[in-house]
């Protein structure tokens, strides 16, 4: 997702941003996932009976089983931050990802978080938390339930059904790497990391050190390439304060970036999805931390397609000329939002570039 955190408030055109493409890794990570599904075998035919089915679509690739609109799925990628943070159902990463049928490419775009929405009276990356939960203004009938609001809400701004819709938590990824076994990871610059926090000490006094250096600990990492469990790998990607050139969001991303391409390359090994007690953990991990309204036979078609795309992914860039930054005001809860040049909640200039590009 793109930072904007530079953009003034005022009401002009946001400057164009560098993309980040983490958005193109994750999706291959839950990708990866599906495909564990649609590989599994022998005891998981017994198991869950609907993966012989996804393993025939996978092979296939009944298209004609799929939910589709003129020729294309769509489905909105979302990611939240987990129980353990604020806000832990935002959804502060949102990505469409359009599979054209009888065309071999994927498209992606980043939705920005903070787009605002007049019906929700709050920023686009809540609709699932008030799918799920229900609102002054929604019933819990009324939203069919987080996944289903917001390809509802997002749907809308685009002016494109969405037909399927996957979640995934973020505090998935400490586990699905210990899932996999670890991974390797080629560190090119080393760094030091004197702050790094120690999760439950963020309200620990340290007994009156007014530097409250308990709460932080170091973290060192040497170069070279080095196999990382979860608990390291979280640390080498989420260090904010290295010192030197390690210690900005710039090679904070590459650092991600740099991680995420390691467990999705370890997942697709065959040494990963041969072994029963490996697509048995990360099954786990996947049931514990993924939320999808895609079923297993679907999966294996999506998959499929998905898998033999993977070299012709095209991503676009949200069209930031077409929003502007309103000055803060009450209209907006007082927060920092996106609305369409053309006026709050008038998408059509927004609907007619996806209807171009998507």
């Amino acid at each position: 997702m793109s930072d904007h955190s530079n953009i003034p408030e005022v009401e002009e055109v946001p400057p164009k941003k560098k993309k980040l493409k983490i958005g193109k890794v994750i999706f291959m990570i839950i990708l990866s996932i599906f495909l564990l599904f649609t590989l599994s075998f022998g005891a998981f035919l017994f198991r869950y009976p609907e993966v012989s089915k996804a393993i025939y679509n996978f092979i296939n690739i009944p298209e004609g089983e799929v939910y589709s609109n003129n020729n294309k799925i769509n489905i909105l990628f979302m990611g939240k931050s987990g129980a353990d943070h604020d806000g832990a159902d935002l959804t502060d990463t949102m990505m469409l990802v359009s599979l054209p049928l009888g065309k071999e490419e994927i498209k992606t775009v980043s939705i920005p978080r903070d787009i605002w929405v007049p019906e929700l009276m709050a920023k686009i990356n809540s609709a699932y938390y008030w799918g799920k939960n229900g609102s002054t203004y929604f019933s819990l009938q009324d939203t069919g339930g987080g996944i289903s609001f917001a390809k509802r809400i997002v749907g809308k701004i685009i002016g494109q059904p969405i037909q399927y819709g996957v979640v995934i938590d973020f505090s998935a990824f400490k586990d699905i790497i210990d899932a996999v076994g670890g991974i390797s990871v080629d560190v090119e610059r080393p760094f030091v990391d004197n702050y790094y926090p120690i999760a439950g000490k963020e309200n620990d006094k340290c007994d009156g050190d007014t530097t409250y250096r308990c709460r932080y600990e170091t973290v060192i990492f040497d170069s070279g390439v080095q196999v990382m469990d979860g608990e390291t790998a979280l640390k080498y990607v989420r260090s904010r304060h290295a010192e030197g050139d390690e210690g900005t969001d710039i090679a904070r991303e590459a650092r991600q970036q740099k991680v995420i391409e390691a467990i999705k390359n370890k997942i697709i090994k065959p040494k990963t999805y041969l072994s029963i007690k490996r697509i048995k953990s990360i099954l786990s991990v996947a049931n514990k931390y993924i939320e999808t309204d895609i079923d297993i036979p679907t999966a294996g078609i999506i998959a499929r397609k998905a898998l033999k795309n993977m070299n012709s992914i095209s991503q676009k860039q949200f069209p930031e000329d077409l929003i502007i930054v309103p000055k803060t005001s009450a209209i907006y809860d007082n927060l920092y939002v996106f609305i369409p040049k053309t006026g709050n909640g008038n998408w059509e200039e927004i609907q007619k570039w996806f209807s171009l590009n998507i």
